[in-house]
């Protein structure tokens, strides 16, 4: 009965340690790897295989010292700049190419060869480029959000808070106390809610609507 006890953690660890592999974020790797070495590292000590033991306790403790390090750099105060993209920008032609798959989910990216809208920028975070936003005029204090992408490496609400919330001034200044957003995707329209739109509905069109207060 203990045999078979011992031999079916072994199972567990090994197929722990497998799927960690399959991981294609680096912070779900190291945690389901710790989880699968630590299971193998008890599964050593317990069958008195002491270099199974004494190795997977090493691959376990690298683990918990890289995540130590992947939360102390998410915890240091990140910075975040708004960047206005030029009419004829190069680089926003090749952001709108590189993405192409991505932005498709939300807007047709042939609408949006041509930077012709009242605002348009793109968000710095620690200086990477890592979103755009387009807003086009709706009425004289209503802006339109016609994107507002951000890059997958950077899905974590942060920069969606840096707009809407810290970045108030920016719409306010130009006129602008309300945002609107047209949207059918389910994903978009959860991130929209986080960030404190309503949704609103005006002769049977459904939109969502922020209001941008100091």
């Amino acid at each position: 009965m203990d045999f078979n006890w011992l031999e079916w953690l072994g199972y567990l660890a090994s197929l722990i340690v497998l799927i960690s592999l399959l991981m294609s974020s680096i912070i779900k790797l190291r945690w389901i790897n710790l989880l699968g070495s630590s299971l193998f590292s008890l599964y050593g000590f317990l069958i008195g295989a002491l270099p199974v033991g004494l190795m997977n306790l090493g691959i376990a403790i690298i683990n918990v010292y890289y995540l130590v390090k992947i939360y102390s750099a998410r915890a240091k105060k990140e910075y975040f700049k708004i960047l206005s993209i030029e009419r004829d920008s190069e680089y926003f032609s090749h952001f709108l190419n590189f993405y192409r798959e991505g932005i498709k989910k939300f807007v047709d990216p042939a609408k949006l060869k041509e930077n012709t809208y009242e605002v348009s920028f793109y968000i710095l975070r620690n200086m990477v480029p890592a979103g755009v936003f387009l807003g086009s005029k709706y009425d004289e204090n209503t802006l339109k959000v016609e994107l507002d992408f951000v890059i997958p490496e950077y899905r974590d609400f942060k920069i969606g808070s840096f707009i809407y919330e810290e970045s108030k001034d920016y719409f306010l200044d130009r006129g602008y106390n309300r945002l609107i957003s047209y949207s059918t995707n389910d994903e978009h329209i959860e991130y929209l809610r986080k960030m404190g739109f309503e949704q609103k509905e005006d002769n049977g069109n459904k939109y969502f609507e922020k209001l941008m207060k100091k």
